[in-house]
């Protein structure tokens, strides 16, 4: 989008609360113009919260499996369908304001970035990418280009998640000696296995394999569930396992309330075993991050829960009548518990203690407002950058169990132990490289 453009949608925006007539009357200038990327699931999805807003006008969709893009063509038979989203971002240029990238964690980073590098706005799925390495140059890429993003995680503005921190930040527990998070997923699972097949099936036709494994090493497609549509997540190759799929959900919270803006200083991963395909059906990650104003001391330990593993009794300090949440986290506060369950009612470990709950918020809306005013909203890619990064440094850890990894975030280095440094990126496939971020001069308009 260039200057003069995004001036004109931020000039709309204004016009539309003081004169809603005429703004509404403009042509399809006046409107965000949309492309979906990843069609149908999650994808989906997103793209009908999106496409639910009067300023949006969706444009195209992209999915590498066309079987997949059935139901956008038939929400939006004006759009243009595509294979590959770059072909799609090359065709209609300046014609696409905004994009939703809602595919496996392996792509989220080569399209997210191409796409900003175009000078697009980005709504990206948690987490926003595989490696702790790609979530860096998702930071610094929507710093240099300038442009509107946000990580798609929607319970950010769910209303138990905004009341909690209400609570933490009016000190209702004190302030936070530790946190404790946990979900029952397990890290693989879906696929139930735990090795490659070792007989591959024909691919259906419609699906490009090659696109689907775009920088990830060449395989078989393995057959329907091996990884495509939905089991990619078992697979280190494509997904980031429990912590991947859950982490930016229970931790969000807790950095957000907490105002928790830099990267761990240690982590320690213990699980139940880990092969070089799958991640672990079972795993306790332990983090050490920097302390804040709302926590007790100069670093603050975080500890994550998967597979069935779960806080302690000990730890919990339940009050009489009150139940374990299925999911969710335990902020251990100086005068108390805070008790975050998953998408739902934040509560304290004191009998019928009140609470005054938080509206919920549009997270897509908030999105699109964001790229039509050009204010950022709260949690765009330098927020969920910083909790992608923790969360794949859970999984970089996994390689190495039971042992401390310290991690330096200013030189994107583990300093005590040089051989886990590889693990913080990928190797990437010919055809499929991304290059380090190098901030300057923002993009031309």
């Amino acid at each position: 989008m260039n200057t003069s453009r995004r001036a004109f949608l931020a000039t709309a925006v204004s016009a539309a609360v003081a004169a809603p007539v005429i703004v509404r009357g403009r042509n399809l200038n006046s409107k965000l113009n949309f492309a979906g990327i990843g069609a149908d699931g999650k994808g989906m999805s997103d793209i009908i919260e999106i496409t639910n807003h009067k300023g949006v006008h969706p444009v195209a969709y992209a999915d590498v499996d066309l079987n997949r893009t059935v139901k956008a063509a038939r929400k939006h038979p004006h759009a243009k369908i595509f294979q590959d989203y770059r072909e799609m971002l090359d065709s209609l240029g300046d014609k696409i304001d905004a994009v939703s990238v809602s595919t496996p964690d392996h792509t989220h980073a080569i399209i997210s970035l191409d796409a900003m590098a175009r000078g697009k706005h980005v709504y990206c799925q948690k987490p926003l990418t595989r490696t702790v390495w790609e979530a860096r140059q998702m930071r610094l890429s929507a710093k240099k280009h300038g442009v509107i993003t946000r990580m798609g995680n929607q319970i950010h503005s769910h209303t138990a998640y905004r009341t909690t921190v209400k609570l933490i930040q009016s000190g209702v527990v004190g302030k936070i000696k530790e946190v404790h998070s946990w979900v029952g997923t397990t890290g693989h699972g879906r696929s139930t296995l735990l090795d490659r097949p070792k007989q591959n099936e024909p691919q259906p036709k419609g699906l490009n394999w090659d696109l689907w494994l775009s920088v990830a090493p060449s395989r078989p497609y393995g057959g329907n569930r091996v990884y495509h549509p939905f089991t990619w997540r078992d697979w280190q190759d494509f997904g980031s396992g429990a912590i991947g799929d859950f982490g930016c959900h229970l931790l969000d919270p807790v950095y957000t309330s907490l105002k928790i803006t830099g990267d761990p200083i240690s982590v320690r991963s213990e699980h139940s075993g880990m092969n070089d395909e799958v991640w672990p059906a079972q795993e306790t990650i332990r983090y050490v991050v920097p302390g804040t104003e709302y926590t007790a001391g100069k670093t603050l330990k975080i500890t994550w829960y998967d597979g069935g593993r779960r806080p302690s009794g000990s730890i919990a300090k339940l009050a009489p009548g009150q139940r374990m949440p299925g999911g969710g986290s335990i902020m251990v506060g100086e005068g108390g518990n805070l008790f975050v369950p998953h998408v739902g009612t934040p509560f304290v470990n004191k009998p019928d203690f009140p609470i005054e709950s938080e509206p919920s918020l549009n997270h897509y809306f908030g999105f699109v407002d964001g790229c039509l005013s050009g204010k950022q909203p709260s949690d765009g890619f330098e927020y969920g950058g910083h909790l992608t990064e923790t969360v794949q440094l859970g999984n970089v850890a996994a390689f190495f169990p039971k042992q401390t990894l310290e991690f330096d975030a200013k030189k994107l280095k583990i300093t005590n132990k040089p051989e886990a440094n590889k693990h913080l990126t990928r190797k990437y496939r010919k055809g499929f490289v991304i290059k380090p971020v190098k901030l300057g001069k923002k993009r031309a308009s």
